[in-house]
């Protein structure tokens, strides 16, 4: 491919509103350096966090301007020197870009490349990446939760939140999910909770009581834990654990609350995953690809050029309903 070849691609210039993220249509194709893989890309996720640093209130801020988007699913185009992992024609999905996934052509280090296999189409392999690789590192590597345990995912129709409940099912562990409307909740059952709870309704937290006899939870995965930490601390059984993977803003909390059950708060992000973690992690997600039991649900599609209406909407809606995904 020549250099010279030009593609479409959402850029931010200046951070803030979803407005600033402009389409461009005379951006260079990118090319794939030593290990790593020009892919043309299908679709892309939109995760949560690609809108806190859009909007600059994100710890790790990127140079100016930048592409956004890590969770791209397309076809490898060609490959830089030293890749050996995938070869041009294959479906891939990746979960890190170095150029940015919300484009026509990204390029991708060869290790957050995976293969896309053919049960799961391209929307479907856009919504795997961040959400499954943060499902696993949050149950697993930092929750250590086992079959058996009871586990709460809060806010569990969300992209993170169907992955968890789906990965925690394969594990053997109870999984109670909680969502904001009445069809969150039915995606909800239907992807691995065995029960389902609405944390819009009074006293939604006694009715999760209940169904542990009273003995508690002992995980929490916590997407909104400005508005839920308190209650999952009072929730906990002896031991038990809230795993922190989102959060909007600060909150009050009895650290007595800790001490009472000898539990933990940890925080998450997958950042900070070893080249180990990372390979553990993608062998298990590729073992439920070919069970069957890692089932991406894909929710709203939006061309690229409305990337700033899927930023809106992903932060401003009423409840989520599986994995918002830019297409191509």
């Amino acid at each position: 491919m020549s250099s010279s070849k030009l593609m479409r691609a959402i850029k931010v210039s200046e951070f803030g509103a979803p407005s600033v993220l402009k389409l461009c249509s005379d951006v260079t194709v990118p090319q794939p350096g030593h290990r790593q893989v020009l892919i043309r890309v299908h679709a892309c996720g939109v995760n949560p966090v690609e809108t806190y640093i859009r909007s600059g209130t994100y710890a790790r801020k990127p140079t100016l301007p930048y592409v956004p988007g890590t969770d791209v699913a397309g076809v490898v185009e060609t490959t830089g020197e030293g890749v050996t992992a995938v070869k041009a024609g294959d479906h891939v999905f990746t979960t890190a870009t170095v150029s940015g996934g919300y484009a026509e052509y990204t390029v991708a280090a060869d290790d957050c490349v995976h293969k896309l296999p053919a049960s799961l189409d391209f929307a479907q392999g856009a919504a795997i990446g961040i959400p499954y690789f943060t499902a696993y590192r949050a149950l697993v590597h930092k929750a250590r939760a086992k079959a058996g345990e009871t586990v709460l995912i809060h806010g569990a129709s969300g992209g993170v939140g169907v992955a968890a409940c789906q990965l925690a099912r394969a594990l053997g562990v109870k999984v109670l999910g909680t969502a904001g409307t009445p069809e969150g909740m039915k995606l909800v059952l239907n992807n691995g909770a065995h029960l389902a709870f609405n944390h819009r309704e009074e006293g939604y937290t006694d009715k999760m009581m209940e169904a542990t006899e009273g003995r508690g939870i002992d995980v929490v995965l916590e997407m909104l834990s400005n508005v839920n930490l308190s209650k999952d601390l009072q929730m906990l059984a002896y031991g038990g654990r809230v795993v922190v993977v989102g959060s909007r803003g600060s909150i009050e909390i009895n650290p007595r609350d800790t001490m009472v059950k000898e539990s933990s708060i940890l925080g998450v992000a997958l950042f900070f995953a070893t080249p180990e973690e990372t390979r553990e992690c993608a062998a298990l997600l590729y073992a439920g690809m070919e069970a069957g039991w890692l089932r991406p649900v894909v929710g709203s599609q939006y061309p690229l050029d409305k990337a700033s209406q899927a930023h809106h909407d992903i932060i401003e809606s009423p409840g989520a309903g599986g994995k918002i995904v830019l297409t191509m």
